[in-house]
């Protein structure tokens, strides 16, 4: 008697997920754990300067004196301390109550999270061009269709802005203004200032990242857009510790007036209930009791040096007519290669060679630039990032006369 043919069972996929088996995070992190390969890929921040000691005694003492509590379920909206801590942080530059701020695991969850409380089915939301990939997921899982939006070397361009705003009806206006992921270009006061214009006079709402915006390798600090007048009311700024502290913990915030405080609550709990307890009172003693901002100048003067050495050693490699943006601060050199140039093709050759990048293309709402690549210089030594981009260049000139 012959057995019937087994097929292997597969789960029906959400038509929000079809086709996103795979995703360039995920690729992102692929790469960059193979060993043969010195990955430019992710902006990874360099584990030996983390600081191991600061952290291990936080978290020694909140299991110490908090631990009960710490291992306990907490609230949607955050603990408390860590609230208070956000808030003081904020205020230098936006007054901000810790009643203002609710919790998140990540300023990624925290994209969730405002997609949870303000999306439609067939929302329309605005997005620099090119703009962080995972806000793109993020949104467009929830039915959102994400416009592109004209850009220059100081960000979005105010004028472009408006017209897609006046064509679009869009729900909300999502930008990184400071050290952007992907092209590290940082929106100077006089465009902060026309955009808001253009955001209060169609009274549209701002989702503001910034995640990268304490990594300044000039001594300078921007304040955020939300702290312009006017702004505070219709912005939820989105802060993260994963590029200050550590990834590894997963703490973030958002920060909002109003009552769209209860709505992020709300969303917050349907999609984890809430975040580390013991995480988040970890982050709060190590913010109350270590000198982070002395942290954050020591790890920047590092990223600073690895910038040079990465924008050194490109130049003299690209193809004539290429641009490459010269960060002030944050994790990432964006490169546009020029006409004739594919860096998805590209990009195993250059795995061959054993080094990654990650194709600019994933970055675009829409139209994108297929030349492009994005670069970050924080995981490796200047020499490791000199050897690899000369290996790099080997293969653009190959694809060059390709």
């Amino acid at each position: 008697m012959s057995r019937p043919v087994q097929h292997p069972f597969h789960f029906p996929v959400a038509a929000r997920y079809a086709g996103m088996e795979s995703s360039p995070l995920k690729d992102i992190f692929t790469l960059a754990a193979r060993e043969d390969v010195v990955s430019f890929a992710g902006g990874i921040p360099d584990p030996d300067l983390f600081a191991l000691e600061d952290v291990a005694a936080a978290y020694d003492w909140v299991l110490s004196h908090q631990g009960h509590r710490a291992l306990q379920y907490g609230v949607s909206e955050g603990e408390v301390e860590l609230r208070e801590q956000a808030a003081a942080r904020l205020s230098r530059s936006l007054p901000t109550a810790a009643s203002q701020i609710r919790i998140t695991s990540g300023s990624q969850e925290g994209l969730f999270v405002v997609a949870e409380a303000l999306l439609e089915l067939g929302d329309v939301v605005l997005v620099e061009s090119p703009t962080y990939l995972a806000a793109v997921q993020a949104f467009s899982v929830h039915g959102a269709r994400m416009v592109g939006v004209e850009t220059d070397d100081d960000g979005v361009v105010p004028e472009a802005l408006e017209e897609a705003i006046r064509t679009h009806h869009p729900r909300m206006v999502y930008l990184i203004p400071t050290f952007q992921n992907p092209t590290g270009r940082t929106m100077p006061v006089a465009r902060r200032q026309a955009v808001a214009d253009v955001l209060q006079r169609n009274d549209v709402p701002l989702i503001e990242d910034d995640p990268y915006g304490e990594l300044s390798f000039t001594g300078s600090t921007w304040a955020p857009i939300a702290s312009l007048p006017g702004m505070g009311e219709r912005t939820l700024l989105l802060n993260s510790m994963s590029k200050l502290m550590s990834p590894g913990l997963r703490i973030g915030w958002i920060r909002a007036e109003g009552p769209i405080l209860d709505t992020l609550a709300v969303a917050k709990a349907a999609i984890s209930m809430q975040s580390s307890v013991v995480d988040q009172l970890t982050v709060a003693r190590y913010l109350e009791t270590t000198d982070l901002d002395a942290h954050v100048t020591r790890v920047a003067a590092v990223y600073r040096e690895r910038r040079d050495a990465m924008a050194q050693a490109i130049a003299p490699v690209l193809p004539a007519g290429a641009h490459v943006t010269h960060p002030d601060g944050g994790m990432f050199l964006w490169t546009a290669l020029g006409d004739g140039y594919d860096a998805q093709t590209m990009l195993m050759d250059a795995v061959e060679a054993g080094v990654a990048y990650l194709p600019g293309w994933s970055f675009f709402a829409e139209n994108p630039d297929r030349s492009t690549m994005r670069l970050s210089f924080v995981t490796h030594s200047p020499a490791v990032i000199e050897q690899a981009i000369t290996r790099l260049g080997e293969v653009i000139a190959r694809h060059g006369r390709n």
